[in-house]
């Protein structure tokens, strides 16, 4: 092992160590850990340039200018409303009714997105029903964690994958994984009603003055919310075609922001620019550059060849261990960073001789996105929601999160272990 490697070993431990403190911003520590791969000379500005994905940056991009535009609309707190009504007030169902919008609209929008949307309105539903906040959040992050699995945009580390493999696109991500992760998401919601069905009670009056809100009145602008919803529509036909169209995922988002722009004029530019998470993109963008070192010096090959050694090459026995091994990790670091690590050992795999990678991309999605529901550091999600909390003054603990969530997550992989082995292996 070269000098450099050791060096770049060495800078990647030390940068994770700081994201997992989270005593300086993530994207501050990432950032300045590509920076340094470049400074020491372990790859030059254009080798890491050349590992930075355009293509995840650019979908993240245009998926949050399309949904800044939305939002304004006010059709995401139409939805809550609404739901909290055909469940006539009774905080279970509400809750059960949120867990299924946070799951859907993650989705389709990316879980991050949705969780922003989500938690306004539910502080808002608790408010009125004059109940505890924490189970409908708690249980928001877990669904928006499971429902962003299904899809090749609900959760970053599947942006990610599909932009590694360009083979697998928005269809394959939906046939693949989508079954599975509808299965866990059916067994997860009916597991938090049983966990939480004693801490949510209200009185006949409260869900009577919450039946008497008329969500009608959340939608501000009829003539926005249909341009949005079409060109949401065609943006998600645009994902389900990009493999036929030979277009990538990037350039359907960013069409689909930038056409929704055309429709709405200017004055909507500097607010949805402004609601784009730069912060997000900066932490890939230093991310993509620190994995570089670790490529380019080639311990990413040495890991893959000790993996193959350990598992005997044999395409089973390596999902399964990239399936736990993702889980258990990215429950306890952020998945962005460990699947950013992950690729390349995946594609280093595939020249050592296993033949067939699906089954292994499938299991990575897997792991890392239903890990991430492992603790309230696991996903960016979980993060954002207990930090938006805390704002409110409810502090999500670490052991009050890991309590309920760590066993679900637990369960999940166990279900998500099964489906690979029926699927790709029986």
């Amino acid at each position: 092992m070269t000098n450099q490697a050791i060096f770049a070993i060495g800078l990647f431990l030390l940068t994770y160590a700081f994201i997992i403190s989270e005593k300086i911003h993530r994207t501050i520590v990432a950032m300045s850990g590509g920076l340094l791969m470049v400074l020491f000379g372990v790859v030059t500005q254009e080798e890491a340039l050349h590992h930075v994905d355009f293509n995840t940056l650019g979908l993240l991009v245009g998926m949050m200018i399309l949904v800044a535009i939305t939002a304004q609309t006010g059709v995401f707190k139409y939805m809550a409303i609404k739901a909290a009504k055909v469940a006539k007030g009774n905080p279970l169902q509400v809750l059960i009714y949120l867990c299924l919008i946070t799951a859907v609209a993650s989705a389709f929008l990316d879980n991050v997105t949705t969780v922003l949307l989500m938690v306004p309105v539910t502080f808002s539903i608790a408010r009125q029903l004059q109940v505890n906040p924490l189970p409908f959040l708690i249980s928001e992050i877990i669904a928006s964690n499971v429902g962003g699995t299904g899809t090749l945009i609900g959760d970053p580390p599947n942006i990610m994958i599909g932009s590694a493999v360009p083979e697998l696109d928005f269809l394959a991500f939906l046939i693949n994984l989508g079954p599975i992760a509808l299965i866990i998401l059916a067994v997860t919601i009916a597991l938090l009603a049983l966990i939480y069905r004693k801490d949510l009670k209200s009185s006949p009056e409260l869900q009577a003055k919450l039946m008497d809100l008329n969500e009608n009145d959340e939608i501000t602008d009829v003539t926005l919310l249909k341009k949005s919803l079409s060109v949401l529509g065609l943006t998600i036909l645009g994902f389900m075609l990009h493999g036929v169209l030979h277009l990538e995922s990037a350039t359907v988002a960013l069409a689909g922001a930038f056409l929704l722009l055309l429709l709405t004029g200017e004055h909507y530019l500097e607010d949805a620019l402004g609601k784009v998470e730069w912060n997000t993109i900066f932490f890939f963008v230093g991310l993509f550059a620190l994995v570089s070192g670790l490529v380019e010096t080639g311990v990413i090959a040495m890991m893959a060849e000790a993996a193959i050694e350990w598992t005997g090459g044999d395409a089973l026995k390596t999902s399964v261990l990239i399936l736990w091994l993702s889980a258990i990790a990215s429950a306890f670091v952020d998945n962005i960073p460990f699947v950013a690590t992950m690729i390349p050992m995946i594609q280093e795999m595939g020249s050592l001789g296993i033949n067939n990678l699906e089954p292994l991309w499938w299991s990575l999605a897997l792991g890392a996105c239903l890990g991430g529901n492992g603790t309230i550091i696991g996903a960016s999600a979980n993060v954002i929601v207990a930090g938006m909390a805390a704002k409110e003054g409810h502090h999500i603990s670490f052991l009050g999160f890991m309590k309920v969530a760590f066993p679900l997550m637990l369960l999940s992989i166990i279900m998500a272990h099964a489906y690979v082995y029926l699927r790709y292996f029986l």
